[in-house]
């Protein structure tokens, strides 16, 4: 039953902003797919600053016993690239995906909480801020992403930086982790079943509840860092009774979920962008859907086996070696289900697909070299060497990133109306592949051979072909910077002056393509009703009596309507605000107070929040008027009123 309310509107302590374009729009808004473009602009710049620190790397190692930089630059140069591009590239770029697509994808016009949603931005991007101007301030944090103690309680190790800055960005994914959840359950269109969900839509639930369970457990590990550094408690130090191994564990029950934070994303895209291409629906929809779901599961089953090498004891050895092995079973039945989508299709090797295939490929490789992992004495060999360097960038850089570069290439029409150009698209892939495989190929053999990992030299007793294998690798990387200004250069001229694509370039299947290219800012001018998985296909597309695909003529397919007409209603978008943002400046001030300690710092941004805080909660919903009272509908979730 429908009912509704009628309340006085009251107006904000400061008028709410109204600028519909220009810098204050930006910086004010509320809308989702705002918000996406600006996470991703912003993963532009870090991926750069992390680009920048790989080059320090890797000209540093290209040679046997060089001395280009000192090993103290060298530390924070490959310690800030770990968290940048875990922290400040993979896992925002996935948000930047979140925050576009999920109100398209399932048919709704804003996520639930779109305050909440600018405030993940804000601390995404101070958290990052804060980050980097620990150079500015002393030095970079130097103990490694890992931060293993007791180095990182060491105050040489610029651990302080770490503890607070990671702090920071975990508050941004949280809040954005519990928004997206209540978005996907509570506002899907009419009709969209779990099982009618576009497979992004899975990925995404299965990713967000992975952050909400395994952040927690850093933020813990983070505040126990932060009081040995800072305040000299002794959680972490074996002098005086701590115990280093503790950190490892709470580091690893979240670090290793982390992984699949990082690649959940990417396999909701490719099982996306894999049917469209292959003009076949995805294979296996259901056992890719609860596969998904075991790997989210069984990834917090398996930290144990980045500690192989402790003091963990074997029973537990032999259980994580078990489990370890056991998650290739969901990952496995992925790939095969992918790999069965192209089987017979009438494939179409564009650039998002010739991506979304890399992806796969690479996947599978850097997914055997995991499963080395689980052997024990395997992974005594392979511990903190060059070929554990080589694994995890398969995983995380030719898949995850693949896979969300397949992305950019799919929905860049959709965000601007305009194709991106296919022939440096195509370049832009084979010079990426090649790069990829030539920078971090060798580094299987390197550290099988024997390279130890975060070492600011390359020890010349290693040999010819250790310092061959690392002048490879180095090479690899100046591929990779010619291949990302290809991809820079093909972004900015198509954002410029690309093909216009139309509503439909591909054919697609999803819902989000029902709406206009760029979407309006309320996404449909009617909510659709959900009848079949790929909704849209269905609504193109009828099947012959041989089960082939026949195009449905056009104003013909009523039949598979959207039967929720609500042309009559108001359309209202939840107003922009400075509240968000007034909000997360306080967190500056608390943040450099907390690495001193520094006590007015501290109470000037506790204040300063609080402040924020009160602002945010007397807002109203709407800039109302004493004589154009606010109408709140409790059904907004289905009608498409946002909430705040």
């Amino acid at each position: 039953m429908s009912h509704s309310t009628t309340t006085t509107g009251r107006r904000s302590v400061f008028s709410r902003p109204t600028a519909e374009t220009g810098f204050s729009s930006w910086i004010t808004t509320t809308d989702h797919k705002k918000i996406g473009i600006m996470y991703f602009f912003t993963v532009l710049v870090f991926f750069f600053l992390g680009g920048v620190e790989s080059g320090v790397i890797r000209a540093q190692l290209a040679q046997a016993e060089q001395s280009l930089v000192t090993p103290e630059i060298y530390n924070q140069a490959f310690t800030m690239h770990g968290i940048t591009m875990v922290f400040l590239v993979v896992m925002p770029l996935s948000a930047a995906f979140f925050n576009y697509l999920i109100p398209l994808q399932i048919g709704a016009r804003d996520v639930a909480f779109p305050r909440l949603n600018a405030f993940s931005y804000w601390m995404y991007l101070f958290g990052g801020i804060f980050l980097y101007s620990s150079f500015l301030l002393g030095g970079a944090p130097n103990g490694s992403w890992v931060g293993y103690a007791p180095l990182s309680i060491d105050s040489v190790s610029n651990m302080a930086f770490y503890a607070v800055g990671i702090q920071l960005l975990g508050v941004s994914s949280l809040a954005a982790a519990v928004n997206f959840i209540v978005t996907i359950l509570n506002m899907r269109a009419p009709g969209m079943t779990f099982m009618r969900m576009p497979m992004f839509i899975w990925m995404s639930l299965v990713t967000n509840f992975l952050l909400l369970f395994a952040l927690p457990i850093i933020a813990v590990a983070l505040f126990m860092l932060q009081f040995d550094t800072v305040f000299g408690a002794q959680f972490f130090n074996p002098a005086t009774g701590g115990d280093p191994i503790l950190w490892q564990h709470l580091f690893w029950l979240f670090g290793h979920p982390e992984v699949y934070i990082m690649i959940l994303p990417a396999m909701g895209i490719v099982s996306e962008i894999l049917p469209v291409f292959s003009r076949k629906p995805l294979f296996g929809y259901a056992a890719v859907a609860f596969a998904g779901a075991a790997i989210g599961f069984i990834g917090f089953g398996v930290w144990a086996h980045h500690m192989f090498t402790s003091s963990i004891g074997p029973v537990a050895r032999s259980a994580f070696a078990l489990s370890t092995m056991f998650i290739a079973v969901p990952t496995g039945i992925k790939i095969f289900n992918w790999v069965f989508t192209m089987w017979g299709g009438k494939l179409r090797f564009t650039t998002p697909m010739l991506f979304s295939i890399g992806f796969v490929s690479m996947f599978t490789i850097g997914g055997l070299s995991g499963v080395t992992h689980s052997i024990v004495p395997h992974n005594a060999q392979q511990h903190d060497t060059y070929y554990v360097v080589a694994h995890f960038h398969y995983v995380l850089f030719g898949g995850a990133l693949f896979g969300l570069i397949a992305g950019i290439y799919y929905w860049f029409p959709k965000v601007t109306g305009r194709l991106m150009s296919e022939r440096l698209g195509k370049a832009h892939f084979w010079t990426w592949l090649l790069g990829f495989n030539l920078t971090f190929g060798p580094m299987h053999m390197s550290g099988l051979l024997g390279q130890p990992r975060r070492t600011a030299v390359l020890p010349g007793e290693l040999g010819g072909t250790v310092e061959l294998y690392n002048l490879l690798s180095s090479l690899g990387l100046l591929v990779l910077v010619v291949s990302a200004l290809i991809f820079l250069y093909n972004l900015v001229v198509s954002i410029k002056s690309g093909v216009a694509s139309g509503p439909d370039p591909w054919d697609a299947r999803t819902l989000e393509w029902l709406s206009a290219s760029p979407p309006k800012h309320y996404n449909f001018d009617v909510i659709p009703t959900i009848s079949h998985r790929d909704e849209f296909w269905h609504r193109k597309y009828a099947e012959d009596e041989a089960g082939r695909p026949v195009a449905v003529p056009a104003g013909a397919s009523e039949e598979h309507g959207d039967g929720h007409d609500d042309r009559g209603e108001h359309i209202h978008m939840p107003d922009p605000s400075y509240w968000p943002l007034v909000m997360c400046l306080g967190f500056f001030p608390l943040a450099y107070g907390l690495i001193g300690p520094i006590w007015p710092a501290i109470i000037v941004g506790v204040v300063w929040i609080i402040i924020g805080y009160f602002g945010w909660i007397i807002e109203p919903v709407a800039e109302g008027d004493d004589d154009d009272p606010v109408v709140e509908d409790p059904d907004a979730h289905r009608s498409g009123v946002a909430a705040h």
